[in-house]
Parts: structure tokens; C-alpha cells; sequence
């Protein structure tokens, strides 16, 4: 019997860390997902560029450190625990030094990244 499994398991110490505009991004499970999401470890750098996305929302969990999320002209403060839903349109950025786990629905892609 050769069934398919239907689960994935990746490690963010095997995955690379690629640029973004909030910092450095490990993504999981981008070629395995099929499109409906991407799970990602992101290094905050201190001030990450004002983004917003057309194409997917995003969930944040703040991991560790402090700061602000800067969401549609709002500065939240965060800390390690805080959960925040983007939706679709919602210009956002961190601010402050942080590592968040981030969901992207559907998969992460860069192209849907826009700026003003």
C-alpha cells in the first residue's frame, strides 16, 4: 500500500532566512501546502517597512520582545503573547526589535506585497 502522507513536518533551523520588509523570514511548508498557507518565524528589525497585502491576512503571535504593530495609521503595543489578524488591505508594521510566528492564508506570496 503506497498511500501519500497527509502531514509535514519542517524545522526553522533547516529553513533559510530570506529578506522581507520586516526584517529576516524563515517560511515552512511553501512547496508543501498547496497554496492554502504558509507558516513563517520572522526576525523583526527595529523599524520594518509600511506593507500591505491584496492577496491574502496574516496572524501574528509575538514570540518575544517589545514593541508596537502599526496597523492602518494605529500604533498597538505588543508583547511576547499578543495574537493580531491582518486583513486583506491593512497597512502594517512592526515597530521594535521582536520575533513573531506569522500564518499567511493563502500561501505566502512576494509579488503580493505592495508599498505606497
Amino acid at each position: 500500500m503506497n498511500e501519500k502522507k497527509r502531514y509535514t513536518v519542517e524545522n526553522f533551523a533547516d529553513i533559510e532566512a530570506v529578506p522581507c520588509p520586516c526584517g529576516m523570514s524563515k517560511r515552512a511548508f511553501v512547496k508543501t501546502s498547496n497554496g492554502a498557507a504558509t507558516f513563517h518565524q520572522v526576525d523583526i528589525k527595529k523599524d520594518a517597512a509600511l506593507h500591505y497585502h491584496k492577496e491574502h491576512i496574516e496572524l501574528y503571535l509575538i514570540l518575544e520582545g517589545n514593541g508596537f504593530m502599526e496597523l492602518d495609521g494605529e500604533k498597538i503595543p505588543v508583547a511576547p503573547g499578543n495574537t493580531i489578524f491582518i486583513d486583506k488591505y491593512c497597512r502594517h508594521r512592526a515597530l521594535g526589535n521582536m520575533k513573531i510566528a506569522n500564518v499567511s492564508i493563502p500561501s505566502f506570496d512576494p509579488a503580493d506585497e505592495w508599498f505606497d
